[in-house]
């Protein structure tokens, strides 16, 4: 059974000193959840695509991430943090959206600055909030200079 403890120990190892460990990390527990797993899921997912090197594979992940967010219970992240799943995915909007603009699908990163943009007030007004929000509109200065080129 994978744990949040193991779960944030792999993010700690992914984010801080050992990225290829954590991504190893990650994976294996990746490979222990199940589909009823979404809170656990998403979240892996989420960091699973940052370390990933090639687009259309962090891309992926982040298409898997956003797919088990409706399936989170509302409280199911607490144990990560974030007191709502809502919470979460304005951050998860971002990231697909940046990632489809790189791959050139402008509408498909319009599509998700738009989602992300429609839920950015359940935020806190905090760095993180801040980020995210600075995030979105940095995503759509680039999604509108892409459509008009």
């Amino acid at each position: 059974m994978v744990t949040w403890e193991s779960v944030t120990t792999a993010i700690g190892l992914a984010l801080g000193g050992d990225p290829p460990q954590g991504r190893a990390d990650l994976l294996a527990l990746w490979e222990q959840t199940d589909e009823h797993d979404h809170a656990q899921r998403c979240v892996m997912a989420h960091y699973l695509a940052d370390l990933e090197e090639e687009l259309d594979d962090e891309v992926a992940w982040d298409e898997r991430a956003l797919a088990e967010l409706p399936h989170v219970g509302d409280d199911a992240l607490a144990p990560v943090g974030i007191g709502s799943a809502l919470g979460l995915a304005p951050s998860l909007h971002l990231n697909l959206g940046d990632g489809y603009l790189r791959q050139g699908r402008v509408a498909d990163a319009r599509d998700q600055l738009a989602a992300g943009l429609a839920v950015v007030d359940v935020l806190p007004d905090d760095g993180y909030g801040r980020m995210i929000r600075q995030g979105l509109a940095g995503l759509d200065e680039r999604v509108t200079g892409a459509a008009q080129t």
